[in-house]
């Protein structure tokens, strides 16, 4: 496996993509500001700076390199594999309640092949991320791993669009089903956020929107606790989740983010579903704890050893982490970088929503305000 990668401020051309074609990929992970994939020639032109070569990506909230984090630019990861054993499929979400569904459609275009492991792609905006792993879960072997996350648009939360061989879209969900035995992943996620206050009991909720707690519009509450913050909701919402424990107050290991918020019913969207009747409390994070959780994610991932050859550290970290690290969230990517090593290139994007199997086995759920990393590597 070979694995190049270029960072621009624009969308590269073929001359600026030489040492990327110099390793003859098969592959590219395109991540980058929205606005530089909302211009109707954007796919023709990543198209012309990297003939026959298949593409996958999205917008980001901060895009991810071995340079750090970057803010509107470009990058684009290029992977040469000495076996290739893949298939790019996508599909168009119609609505959030159309998430379930259009999971098991990319699922069925997956069913011809023999897959172990997908990495989904998914706009970060009217879409419910849990129903969406469930849907491709639903028509999948259980054994098959999912990783990946929701695109971001810097914070906006208005359109945000994903890259795939036929379209760049704000409407198209994007699915790569590796297969073969030489294709090695990887998994690892950790958060580093810090509970507080009181426990609610989530009284009403439909799927991802949350309209009651103890019996209160759940706005009103999360307004009454966020003060002063509550005027910039939903950004200011990124900077203090909800942590998701059962009907028996037992922690999930799942954090909840907003998404978005509707005043005239007094509820709050969250970036995935929760659970009728069980419980929920806000959660807040330093600088510090979000970056030994970026370290813990990378050292689960190396609870398996890596190969000496390259590979290639997918980072999907949430845009809240951002928010709070601020100037300093270049070091949560520079602490995975040294957990890796030389042989790891780094590439990723800030998002509105994480996807990575549990740290107990494959079981894949959406996380929010999470690190998560898919180490992609060929097995000699």
């Amino acid at each position: 496996m070979k694995v190049a990668q270029g960072l621009w401020e624009h969308i590269p051309n073929a001359d600026e993509c030489a040492e990327l074609l110099a390793i003859d990929p098969q592959l590219a992970f395109v991540f980058a500001d929205a606005r530089h994939l909302a211009s109707d020639s954007s796919l023709a032109q990543l198209k012309a700076a990297l003939p026959n070569v298949n593409l996958i990506g999205c917008s980001t909230a901060g895009e991810i390199s071995n340079e750090g984090v970057t803010n509107g630019g470009v990058v684009i990861s290029a992977v040469n594999l000495a076996q290739p054993s893949f298939k790019l499929v996508t599909t168009d979400l119609a609505d959030m309640g159309d998430s379930f569904a259009a999971g098991q459609r990319l699922a069925s275009q997956l069913s011809d092949s023999d897959v172990h492991s997908v990495i989904l792609l998914g706009q970060g905006v009217a879409i419910n991320g849990s129903a969406l792993i469930e849907g491709l879960q639903s028509r999948l072997p259980r054994e098959v791993s999912i990783s990946g996350g929701l695109a971001g648009d810097a914070g906006a939360f208005k359109q945000t669009w994903t890259v795939s061989d036929t379209a760049i879209s704000p409407s198209q969900l994007v699915a790569l089903g590796l297969s073969g035995p030489k294709l090695k992943l990887r998994h690892g996620s950790f958060h580093g956020w810090q509970p507080f206050g009181v426990l609610r009991r989530v009284t009403r909720c439909e799927g991802n929107v949350l309209y009651e707690l103890d019996g209160e519009p759940a706005l009103e509450i999360y307004k009454r606790y966020l003060g002063d913050y509550a005027r910039d909701l939903p950004g200011s919402g990124l900077l203090f989740p909800f942590e998701m424990l059962g009907a028996d107050r037992n922690e999930l290991g799942l954090i909840r983010t907003i998404l978005g918020i509707n005043e005239a019913q007094g509820s709050l969207i969250l970036a995935g579903e929760v659970v009728q009747d069980g419980y929920l409390r806000l959660m807040h994070a330093t600088t510090d704890s979000l970056i030994t959780g970026a370290e813990i994610a990378a050292e689960r991932v190396r609870e398996e050893s890596l190969p000496d050859e390259d590979g290639l550290a997918l980072l999907v970290s949430c845009v809240g982490r951002k928010l709070v690290m601020g100037a300093h969230v270049d070091e949560e990517v520079e602490a995975v970088a040294a957990v890796f090593g030389r042989h790891a290139t780094v590439s990723g994007f800030y998002s509105y929503g994480e996807i990575s199997p549990t740290v107990k086995g494959l079981d894949c759920k959406l996380h929010n305000q999470t690190m998560t990393i898919t180490y992609l590597s060929e097995v000699a």
